[in-house]
């Protein structure tokens, strides 16, 4: 929560509750939410949409759930509303509203079309038809806490992005010779342009009785 007050938005408990379904049911559409929905892969299929959806996805990802795979409200996303309204009620009083704009707009355009969002698509979209995930090693990793080593975290989803670059070295016959990537400006350039690739460029399961509580 200390980390998400500079957001603006309070996502943080919620990130991780849909975050959990992703690992536990990763390609399912109906329980996944990193899917992106039938009408994002029949809508954005073109260089100029595609480009549209991109700078527009955390758009998508904010409200994605909602309409996908609605979920109770927990006690700590109380908390965490609660914590963030209180957050941006003090810069308000003592910076003005255009603090807040700069905390939840620098967001959304951080998330969009920018180099370090590339690893929203890095992650799993088919470049490669077959391949699922993806890592990328390349030195924005750096910035963003080893969200590149992406292989690595969902084999081993509890290790903290710290420690995700030991976990490759001590075991390379496992991740070296897997596809990846050196550059997340690429990803981003490669999604727009190329006509083979979008939205729907991911492995989606139609998993039997998803609808069924768990």
């Amino acid at each position: 929560m200390i980390a998400n007050l500079p957001i603006g938005v309070p996502i943080s408990v919620s990130f991780k509750k849909y975050h959990l379904e992703h690992h536990r049911y990763q390609g399912d559409v109906k329980k996944d939410v990193d899917i992106p929905s039938e009408f994002e892969g029949k809508m954005f299929n073109r260089t100029l949409l595609k480009l549209i959806w991109v700078i527009l996805q955390p758009y998508f990802y904010a409200f994605r759930p909602l309409f996908i795979r609605p979920m109770p409200v927990t006690l700590l996303e109380v908390i965490n509303f609660i914590v963030q309204v209180l957050f941006d009620v003090m810069v308000y009083k003592y910076f003005g509203v255009k603090a807040i704009f700069y905390f939840i707009q620098g967001t959304f355009l951080g998330t969009g079309l920018h180099p370090l969002s590339g690893h929203f698509i890095s992650e799993h979209y088919m470049f490669i038809k077959g391949q699922e995930t993806y890592s990328y090693y390349g030195p924005l990793n750096l910035l963003t806490f080893n969200v590149g080593y992406h292989n690595e975290h969902h084999d081993f989803p509890s290790i903290p992005g710290s420690r995700l670059p030991e976990l490759k070295k001590i075991a390379p016959e496992y991740y070296d010779n897997l596809p990846h990537y050196t550059s997340w400006v690429k990803v981003i350039y490669d999604f727009i342009m190329d006509p083979e690739i979008g939205p729907y460029s991911r492995v989606r399961r139609h998993i039997k009785d998803s609808d069924k509580t768990d």
